[in-house]
């Protein structure tokens, strides 16, 4: 298979991605993208013959919604999180999945830096009031937030760019992140999550979305910080409980909240909005737009159109968060290359040397990364063309999970 036609890959990207996107596939000769506005909910059938696949939020892709395609190389989720893909299952279908950790930092950061202020202003309530045609011109509850205690729960690139941003605007830093991370800045590390709730004005978080950091803000953790503290939720819906969010709210023991995101959100914008927390004025409620900026949009379809390309063309894994990762370079002028995906038992890697021997064919490199559960070998091999039948042969080889091979 030459080159110009292993580019002709039909890309369809899902959810209404950024046609930065097209042009970066463009770049690297793949020609054939498709942009719908639909999740993979709601999307035609053709949908299942991409062989590159982007998703944002709103698109589940289960065991049996992977199972549906039949020559998908590689997912890519033009967001940070992946939890809306079965990562597991398909890792065992040798299907690489990538995400743009780091393109929308800034966009989030910025947008918690506005809500700090807005509560402290108070803007949001006083935005309602003026509405409503209420003059309500005074001090009574309004702070400057210099000075003010910013704790932020998960420190990682998000959480860290917060905490530069808030001491440049003169609040007092603090963080508590599982691991011991390095402060930037004046940010200081706190030894527990006890000590960041007592401490803080302001509590952020910026964690993933597992079992340890499920309702980690809950009636217990609440009861523990400061009356008056205001609460910021931009990371994922379910480490916060709504519901004890809204007592705390109720009681005033939390003076007011700003989340982005929620244990239950609208699959659609036609789709109402239903939470506990509407009926307060001092809750800024904002729909999972952390990210919602055309700049970040825009780098993150630059980022993950770049990987997944690089991917389908050279096989590199670079950063998917599924896999073993190897990062490539293309393939040298009178190559083939054969990647394998198998599952990771002993001998596999003579068994496919066997296979490859019986054709004549040299091995010019050799790159294996391995997990618990996969192994990902890439090989380049001198020959002119692929041999008629390798494919079929390494495939046959037990515990083989895919075989590509390209020219």
């Amino acid at each position: 298979m030459s080159q110009a036609k292993f580019s002709q890959a039909k890309v369809i990207l899902l959810e209404n991605i950024s046609a930065a996107a097209i042009s970066t596939f463009e770049k690297f000769g793949i020609n054939d993208v498709k942009i719908l506005k639909t999740s993979i909910e709601e999307a035609p059938e053709e949908v299942f013959e991409a062989n590159i696949l982007g998703i944002r939020s709103r698109s589940k892709l289960s065991a049996e919604v992977l199972k549906k395609f039949k020559n998908l190389s590689c997912v890519g989720c033009f967001c940070i999180g992946t939890d809306q893909v079965d990562l597991t299952s398909a890792k065992k279908l040798g299907i690489p999945v990538f995400n743009a950790p780091f393109s929308n930092t800034r966009s989030v950061a910025e947008l918690v830096i506005g809500e700090i202020i807005s509560l402290y202003r108070r803007l949001q309530v006083v935005n309602i009031e003026m509405h409503k045609g209420i003059w309500s011109k005074n001090a009574v509850g309004c702070n400057e937030i210099k000075n003010k205690n910013l704790g932020i729960i998960g420190y990682g690139n998000i959480g860290a760019q917060v905490g530069i941003l808030a001491e440049s605007l003169g609040m007092n830093v603090f963080y508590h992140d599982i691991e011991n991370k390095l402060p930037f800045g004046s940010n200081h590390q706190v030894n527990s999550l006890e000590e960041l709730l007592k401490i803080s004005d302001v509590i952020t978080l910026h964690v993933p979305q597992d079992k340890s950091t499920n309702d980690i803000i809950n009636k217990s953790t609440i009861s523990k910080m400061k009356k008056g503290v205001f609460i910021i939720n931009n990371s994922r819906g379910n480490v916060v409980d709504i519901e004890a969010l809204a007592e705390a709210l109720e009681s005033k023991h939390v003076a007011g909240a700003a989340i982005d995101v929620f244990p239950v959100e609208p699959a659609s914008n036609a789709e109402e909005f239903i939470s506990p927390l509407r009926k307060f004025d001092n809750a800024l409620l904002t729909p999972h737009i952390g990210g919602s900026t055309q700049e970040a949009q825009e780098n993150i379809a630059i980022e993950v159109a770049n990987k997944l390309a690089q991917n389908h063309l050279i096989n590199s894994t670079a950063m998917a968060v599924n896999f073993p990762n190897l990062a490539l370079q293309k393939p040298k002028e009178g190559c083939v290359r054969i990647s394998h995906v198998h599952k990771n038992t002993p001998g596999m890697l003579q068994s496919i040397n066997q296979e490859i021997s019986k054709y004549g064919l040299n091995i010019q490199s050799q790159i294996l990364s391995t997990d618990s559960e996969i192994g990902y070998v890439v090989l380049d091999v001198e020959s002119s063309e692929i041999p008629q039948g390798l494919d079929i042969d390494l495939k046959a080889i037990s515990g083989t999970v895919s075989v590509r091979i390209l020219k």
